[in-house]
């Protein structure tokens, strides 16, 4: 039997712009089960629009935002026709803010902004896709550059909404001040040495915090553990280094942090479904 959640996969056609796509003209009325690397965030047009994220069908109404994040499964079980417009970009974008890599946790538990009850937030990311729409058509000087500012203010209306919802959760005080510029150091030495032998107390000694008291800050902000979310830094990583044919698997397990080809190869096919060979097979013609 195939496995759903990886023989699935969809390779995403940046045909007009590097890293960004948008479907504005046919957009499918259903589509099977399926999952990409890019980000896709739909614009719901008409009522009565079915999805499946993860294993949670979502309804979604006119105006409603609907948000998918990368790797995730996710299947339309059925739309309108001319129901919906969605765009679709890489997540470098995500990857590579600080702001966003520290409340990436938070983003991501969020499938679905709905215009009833978000009119204001819904309302500006639907504007912002419809510029994106319109840099598209009329293929502008810099449109690239145009149309990244828009996903990243759409991502930032994400952010500042997640965060307001989470703040209600956690209590204010725990969004601001002192916390929070703890978690976006920590996130910053992370990335910055995830491809050295990097342990919990390496960064509470590099940001000046206890080993106790990083572990219960890092747990409670990113709702991982310190092992498992910087696996997925040393994957990630990992992930673009195979796509240089030049490297070796082996170059790519060093290179990205990984002790052991072993250890590599285990923690890759967890967190991708794949082997890194397999993947990058995948992705040869990509």
């Amino acid at each position: 039997m195939k496995n759903t959640r990886y023989d699935s996969r969809e390779i995403i056609e940046y045909a007009a712009l590097s890293g960004i796509s948008i479907t504005y003209e046919n957009a499918p009325t259903h589509f099977p089960p399926h999952w990409h690397s890019a980000a896709e965030f739909t614009v719901i047009l008409k009522g009565h629009c079915r999805y499946r994220i993860g294993d949670t069908v979502c309804r979604a109404s006119k105006g409603d935002i609907v948000l998918i994040w990368p790797r995730v499964l996710h299947e339309v079980i059925t739309t309108p026709k001319d129901g919906s417009v969605f765009i679709q970009f890489s997540p470098t974008l995500l990857e590579q803010n600080l702001d966003l890599v520290a409340i990436y946790r938070l983003m991501t538990r969020c499938s679905i902004i709905q215009a009833e009850k978000e009119p204001e937030i819904t309302a500006a990311i639907a504007e912002k896709v419809d510029k994106i729409r319109e840099i598209f058509e009329n293929r502008d000087h810099l449109s690239e550059t145009k149309c990244k500012v828009l996903i990243y203010e759409i991502l930032l209306l994400i952010g500042e909404y997640v965060l307001r919802e989470r703040g209600e959760e956690f209590g204010e005080d725990d969004l601001t001040g002192q916390a929070w510029s703890y978690i976006r150091n920590i996130c910053n030495v992370i990335a910055e040495r995830s491809s050295e032998k990097l342990t919990e107390k390496d960064v509470a000694a590099a940001v000046g915090l206890s080993p106790y008291y990083f572990s219960k800050l890092f747990r409670k902000y990113m709702q991982t553990s310190f092992p498992g979310y910087l696996a997925g830094i040393r994957v990630r990583t990992a992930i673009r280094l195979l796509a240089d044919k030049n490297l070796s698997v082996t170059d790519c397990a060093f290179q990205s942090g990984f002790q052991s080809t072993t250890t590599f190869n285990k923690t890759f096919r967890e967190i991708t479904g794949y082997s890194p060979r397999e993947y990058r097979k995948l992705n040869a013609g990509s």
